[in-house]
């Protein structure tokens, strides 16, 4: 484990630099991170959330966290977007995988909360990598136990405002946004959605979100305002809170992210979701999640999952940058 001091000589870590010791060599870790043994003067952690009991269709987000360290090796630290390396500015570490009970959703949550409450108690921010996207919940739930209640940004192709799921089952994939504003996890007034599209399973799929308090900005309302005006929306509408993201991959288009459970077609490029992040500003990020990669549909190219571990290098240097 490579290991330097800080200015004020407290210890921080750097990932494994691959100009010297191979890509192909040793245990996967996020960007070839160390794995924590400790969360003393940690900043960040990377936490897998590998449960996909809440998913509704495509089973196998459940093996995402792994299929996304696996690739992550391809990135580097320096985000030359933002001017930072981002590991110079913040310590991060990879813990590893929280524990699940397989089949069996409202147990999973809850042994995800557990997992996730370790690290936001000890100061650290979860940078979770799922699982399906039911892993939110407990994830806002264990930041907002510190934080109160957050800024919620929300990338998606689905609202997952519904009220109940498959015989009035309350938590799922499609649930945990109205479930976290029922558990004041999140402050709606200051939340927004963004890339909402496709065909709908009533009239109300994206009108349920506006009744809950959220703003709403479908894919064609991001495109007809254009990027930077969405950033500036964002950076507005979390003002002055603790902020949460969470990017489902289904917001990005299938023909640049088919490794998903419910792809929608007609959604922005990975080139221009990787934009959209990139030009964030203003976010004082104290959690988020990846989820929804698929790798059991992602292909040999694993491109899903490199746009996975793109976008949570993407948080990272976000948070880097902004010295939350």
């Amino acid at each position: 484990m490579p290991v330097t001091s800080d200015a004020a000589g407290a210890a921080s870590v750097l990932p494994i630099n691959s100009l010297e010791t191979p890509r192909f060599c040793g245990v996967p870790t996020f960007m070839r991170l160390p794995q924590a043994t400790s969360l003393d003067n940690l900043d960040a952690a990377i936490i897998g959330l590998p449960s996909d009991s809440g998913g509704p269709y495509r089973t196998g987000a459940r093996f995402g966290p792994n299929a996304v360290r696996a690739i992550s090796v391809m990135l580097r630290p320096i985000n030359p977007y933002r001017g930072i390396n981002v590991f110079e500015r913040l310590r991060v570490a990879d813990v590893g995988d929280a524990s699940v009970v397989p089949g069996y959703q409202e147990e999973s949550l809850g042994r995800l909360e557990e997992s996730l409450r370790s690290l936001v108690d000890a100061g650290v921010a979860p940078f979770s990598i799922g699982g399906d996207h039911s892993v939110s919940l407990p994830g806002l739930r264990a930041v907002a136990a510190r934080h109160g209640p957050l800024a919620l940004i929300h990338f998606d192709s689905h609202s997952d405002t519904w009220d109940k799921y498959f015989a009035g089952k309350r938590y799922s994939a499609g649930t945990p946004f109205r479930r976290a504003v029922e558990e004041n996890l999140v402050s709606p007034e200051h939340s927004i959605q963004i890339g909402m599209r496709g065909s709908l399973f009533q009239t109300n799929d994206v009108s349920q979100s506006l009744d809950l308090g959220y703003e709403v900005i479908t894919t064609d309302g991001l495109f007809e305002m254009g990027i930077p005006a969405v950033v500036d929306r964002i950076a507005q509408r979390a003002a002055g809170r603790p902020a949460y993201i969470s990017f489902d991959l289904d917001f990005v288009d299938p023909a640049f992210a088919p490794g998903v459970q419910t792809p929608e077609a007609g959604g922005p490029s990975s080139r221009e979701a990787l934009d959209l992040l990139r030009r964030l500003h203003g976010v004082n990020l104290v959690g988020c999640d990846v989820v929804e990669l698929n790798p059991l549909y992602d292909g040999p190219a694993q491109t899903t999952a490199l746009l996975a571990a793109t976008v949570m290098a993407e948080l990272l240097a976000l948070r880097a940058a902004t010295g939350s």
